[in-house]
């Protein structure tokens, strides 16, 4: 050791590396025979997925596809590093909504995923998929994404008590009649001083259902050249629009934890309606099945008569790396699971969720009567308003607004708790713009956000 001037590190880092090497020399990695991997967060997809590897392969002799079920936080963080690294690349990935847009920046040539935009438009998928679902996962006019879903967003409510109140909630147009409504039904039963019932449910804490109300009325976080409008006036409006929905004494809205509690919540009739994107249609009667038959669904009131009747809350991309040695092999593994009608359908029963794909929505399963659901066509109901969903607009900053937007309602919450409509306008108004102005100032930062119209090649 005392030949060596560095002391005793450098001989233990070099033992290690030789013990690694003789192991890995011993116990060689065995390399996966897959011609294509695939990352995806969610279970419901992982088992549909490989339900139809089987086809896939038995179409394409000599290939085969590996499947890996991620965290979706796994997924973001795992993939930015190995895109960083150029390591352990997968050659296809779904990604969440709110991750997408944050692997879009840089300059283009620095994007890992394939720019899928001549392909989609040389192929006709672009024209038979849910146009609207592509605003989220482009960048610069240029798509990175195919979704796997549209997420229409209707009202689900409990039937039987609005029945018995004499109420045909399905009538309703308007949210000025819903609210109206709603300050008869939300009561307290049992002379507490505390209401024992809700018209709706919808969160105080955060920008989740907020930002679902935003998106009905035309607005977002950003328009389609990637301007931060957080603080336009559509979306002020919405704001102090929905604020005395869930704050003050005339509240029509609470919000509690899930599980459990969310059932007792429903079941009781604490809740008489709640916000459902086709996919929590599906968790909700799997998380509170002694309600069935007695709830019902119906299209969003719009904000003016005749206006829009829902909304989109979530969603998912698919991406193809820059990294896949057979681009045109994932292409088509690709229209497999998000482009095969009849798969589609069969996959439907199981999730409720919508596929982007217009055509599959003819298929007998997205027209049967549902029991939970008072025996409706639920499939008919949400696809009758799939291509009225409005866009979503992204930005690599979509994560700092929505957070910031979040920031913007629990802010005006507590103001409007303590004060009520004493400034309540200016104060919106003023926390909103500060909000929107940090992410600016992020935005700034960042030299290589400019907006489609400097892309003159982009599309809009």
């Amino acid at each position: 050791m005392r030949f060596l001037a560095l002391g005793k590190a450098p001989v233990v880092i070099l033992v290690a590396t030789l013990a690694s090497a003789l192991y890995l020399s011993i116990h060689p990695v065995n390399e996966s025979p897959a011609n294509l991997h695939m990352w995806t967060f969610a279970k419901s997809h992982y088992d549909a997925y490989i339900d139809g590897i089987p086809a896939f392969e038995a179409a394409h002799p000599g290939v085969k596809v590996d499947v890996q079920l991620v965290s979706g936080v796994a997924v973001t963080s795992r993939l930015r590093a190995a895109f960083w690294s150029d390591l352990d690349v997968p050659d296809l990935v779904e990604v969440e909504i709110s991750s997408a847009g944050s692997f879009f920046r840089g300059p283009m040539r620095d994007i890992g995923f394939s720019d899928l935009t001549n392909w989609l438009d040389q192929s006709g998928w672009g024209d038979r998929l849910v146009r609207s679902r592509f605003a989220p996962y482009t960048s610069r006019g240029r798509i990175f994404g195919i979704p796997h879903d549209v997420h229409p967003v209707m009202l689900a409510y409990r039937r039987d008590i609005f029945e018995q109140e004499g109420i045909d909630l399905s009538k309703v147009e308007t949210w000025d009649e819903f609210v109206e409504i709603g300050r008869r039904m939300t009561r307290d039963l049992d002379g507490d001083g505390v209401p024992d019932r809700y018209m709706i449910e919808l969160e105080d804490n955060g920008a989740g259902n907020m930002e679902m109300f935003l998106f009905q009325r035309d607005g977002g976080y950003f328009d389609k050249s990637g301007n931060l409008v957080m603080d336009s006036e559509t979306a002020l409006e919405t704001l102090k629009w929905y604020v005395p929905l869930v704050a003050g004494p005339k509240k029509i809205a609470n919000s509690l934890a899930g599980g459990q509690i969310f059932t007792q919540a429903l079941e009781s009739g604490y809740f008489l309606s709640i916000i459902a994107p086709d996919w929590r249609s599906r968790t909700t009667e799997m998380d509170v099945p002694r309600v069935s038959g007695k709830m019902a669904l119906m299209p969003l009131p719009a904000v003016r008569t005749g206006g829009r009747r829902t909304s989109t809350w979530g969603g998912t991309m698919l991406g193809i790396t820059k990294h896949c040695k057979n681009p045109e092999l994932a292409r088509e593994y690709a229209v497999h699971i998000y482009c095969d009608a009849k798969n589609l359908a069969k996959r439907f029963p199981s999730i409720n969720i919508i596929p982007p794909l217009k055509e599959a929505w003819a298929l007998p399963e997205f027209n049967d009567p549902r029991p939970y659901w008072s025996g409706q066509p639920l499939g008919k109901l949400y696809a009758d308003l799939a291509e009225q969903t409005p866009s979503q607009y992204t930005s690599p900053f979509i994560g700092l607004a929505k957070a910031k937007l979040g920031e913007a309602v629990v802010a005006c919450v507590l103001y409007y708790n303590r004060n009520g409509e004493r400034g309540f306008d200016e104060f919106a108004r003023r926390t909103l713009k500060s909000c929107a102005d940090d992410v600016r100032k992020m935005m700034k930062r960042d030299p290589f956000q400019q907006s489609d119209a400097e892309h003159p090649g982009g599309r809009q």
